[in-house]
């Protein structure tokens, strides 16, 4: 059964902050803060496919250059 949660005396800064969030992701303030809270206590672990589509999201290429740096010390044998 859900609970509900009080936090009292939160600074009008931190509301702010919190409403802006809230409203970048188009969520109301309460969404926001579930999400905040399941965040919190959810653990870091992602999968592969998860990483790896980070990284095509985020654009990062690696470039060859292990494969050259390996070619090169086998050939300098």
């Amino acid at each position: 059964m859900p609970v509900n949660l009080s936090v009292k005396n939160v600074p009008d800064d931190l509301v702010a902050k919190l409403r802006s969030r809230a409203k970048r992701h188009h969520r109301s303030l309460q969404g926001e803060m579930m999400t905040i809270l399941e965040e919190a206590v959810t653990p870091d672990e992602i999968s592969l496919d998860e990483v790896r589509q980070r990284v095509k999201q985020l654009g990062i290429q690696t470039g060859d250059e292990s494969t050259t740096w390996i070619r090169e010390l086998r050939d300098a044998r």
